[in-house]
């Protein structure tokens, strides 16, 4: 059910982005201004929101664990990085965030379903050179 819900979280929210429909679109907006200065943010917000949609379809692959669990946690860090650098959207006070904030602040039972999920990985078998 994690697999399933992290799928349905991440391509959902992704699509939208693709699609231009996401109410998150301002505050990434912002974000990406204080941040990004490569590419216009029209072409940015398509390609996160594709990165969203390839991490839920990676969610859904048994196999693919090891690729999709760094690949959240670089999502994770862009996530987050509103509570830091636009407070003013994020927090009404201390310790009091905004809906925006309480938006990011989920993230975290998502970080917990994906260690839920590495939790269950075979570790690496060592290859010896003998």
């Amino acid at each position: 059910m994690a697999r399933f819900g992290l799928f349905v979280v991440f391509f959902w929210f992704g699509i939208l982005k693709v699609l231009g429909l996401s109410p998150a679109t301002p505050l990434v907006q912002a974000l990406f201004e204080q941040t990004i200065s490569f590419m216009s943010f029209p072409t940015f917000i398509i390609l996160f929101g594709l990165f969203e949609c390839l991490i839920g379809i990676l969610f859904l692959m048994r196999g693919y664990e090891r690729v999709v669990i760094p690949l959240l946690f670089v999502h994770m860090i862009t996530t987050f990085m509103p509570l830091l650098l636009l407070p003013s959207e994020t927090w009404q006070a201390f310790m009091v965030p905004t809906l925006e904030g309480q938006y990011i602040i989920k993230n975290l039972v998502i970080i917990a379903a994906a260690i839920g999920i590495a939790s269950h990985l075979h570790p690496w078998r060592h290859r010896s050179n003998t």
